[in-house]
């Protein structure tokens, strides 16, 4: 493998909101960061004077702004609404205006109304770190018993109801409360908060779009945009869904390596990339991950590194970077491979972090606090030198 094909390590970065300062995305080893213009209400135009105040922030720390991560899609585009085409054309503008920056990857996801899922934000793990957590019976507890969706029953077998049953009528009052904050409102980079009865109407716009429609919808939003992407030398790279499976009745269709690929097929462009997440894809036992970066190696323009442990529920946490059911090194052996076949670095971000140490005492973004994260980079950089001084560079055949 020739010098420098390692993977550009960044960070996510939440603006200057970020209890996580730039400093302390530097200190930790980063090249780069991640980020959003999260104050632009979804569906309207990123500035070209916004984009460039923020890139200039970053830079005056010493780092580059390396991954837009994300611009959103606007509901009416994922339903196809009257005002879909104002959407789309604002996106094609926020396009050009990245693009002007000098900014050349940015991440989406079409995944219906919420974005990444979970019930719980602090889940505490046997060390008394804490972590994310998606547990099942807690998701149709507030789907059948707090938001009391239409048709929910129909979605769930006798067994699963009657244990959502005992898991509701166990919770207090405050526990309620706060699974129906974490699952509407409490995540950090999600595109919209709902209230119970703005998440149910919003969920109506969705009765009539199946997962062959939303994906009829996100082949024609790349239709529309992907010229664009192409004239500003942009790669548009899709995050997959997050859990990989349907929630609230919606569709999901960035779920599995069929999914993936149908829709790299269906509009082929070298703007048309993917955002290769292994701990979004690492929650199905169906998902083998080695074989997709093989598969789509030469389509993969980002990469999130975390791992999860799951169980046969369909419950599932994160866990330590280089733990759980994600088998990082053949991972990482992998993505080396196809740089080194590239010849390219490509961005990679320590995906998510256990709360630990002193940032136990802290408010953070729930996933994003700073010292996990610096352990999951530190292990992933140096399982990542390990592989190419081992296997890449000739010591092991």
């Amino acid at each position: 493998m020739e010098s420098g094909f390692l993977m550009r390590q960044t960070m996510r970065w939440f603006g200057p909101a970020d209890p996580v300062s730039l400093w302390d995305i530097r200190q930790a080893g980063s090249a780069g960061v991640v980020t959003a213009l999260h104050h632009v209400p979804n569906g309207e135009v990123w500035p070209l004077k916004d984009i460039k105040k923020r890139k200039s922030l970053i830079e005056s720390a010493g780092l580059t702004w390396e991954v837009v991560e994300s611009v959103p899609v606007h509901e009416s585009i994922k339903t196809w609404q009257k005002d879909s085409n104002r959407h789309i054309a604002n996106y094609k503008q926020t396009i050009k205006n990245l693009a002007a920056s000098g900014i050349r990857t940015i991440t989406y996801n079409f995944m219906p109304v919420l974005d990444w899922t979970r019930t719980d934000l602090n889940f505490e793990l046997a060390d008394r770190s804490k972590a994310l957590r998606f547990e099942r019976d807690a998701y149709s507890a507030f789907d059948l018993y707090i938001l009391k969706r239409v048709g929910a029953l129909n979605d769930y077998s006798r067994a699963e109801i009657k244990r959502a049953k005992s898991r509701f009528d166990r919770m207090s009052a405050v526990e309620r409360k706060t699974l129906q904050r974490n699952i509407l409102a409490g995540l950090p980079g999600s595109e919209e908060a709902f209230s119970i009865s703005t998440f149910s109407h919003t969920l109506k716009n969705y009765e009539m779009v199946d997962s062959t429609r939303l994906r009829a919808h996100l082949v024609r939003f790349l239709e529309c945009i992907i010229p664009e992407a192409e004239r500003a030398g942009i790669k548009m790279v899709i995050h997959p869904d997050d859990p990989p499976y349907p929630l609230f009745g919606l569709p999901r269709v960035v779920s599995t390596s069929e999914d993936i690929e149908l829709l790299l097929n269906a509009v082929p462009s070298q703007s048309n990339r993917l955002c290769f997440c292994t701990g979004s894809l690492g929650v199905r036992a169906d998902n083998d991950l080695p074989g997709m970066v093989r598969k789509f190696g030469d389509q993969i323009d980002f990469i999130h590194l975390r791992s999860t442990i799951r169980n046969g529920v369909g419950d599932f946490f994160e866990a330590d970077h280089l733990d759980g059911d994600v088998d990082m090194f053949a991972v990482i052996r992998e993505i080396l491979a196809i740089m080194s076949k590239r010849k390219v670095c490509i961005p990679m971000r320590p995906d998510h972090g256990h709360q630990m140490l002193d940032d136990l005492r802290k408010k953070i973004n729930p996933g994003y606090s700073a010292i996990g994260r610096l352990r999951g980079l530190a292990e992933l950089r140096g399982l990542e030198m390990g592989i190419y001084k081992s296997i890449f560079n000739g010591a092991v055949s």
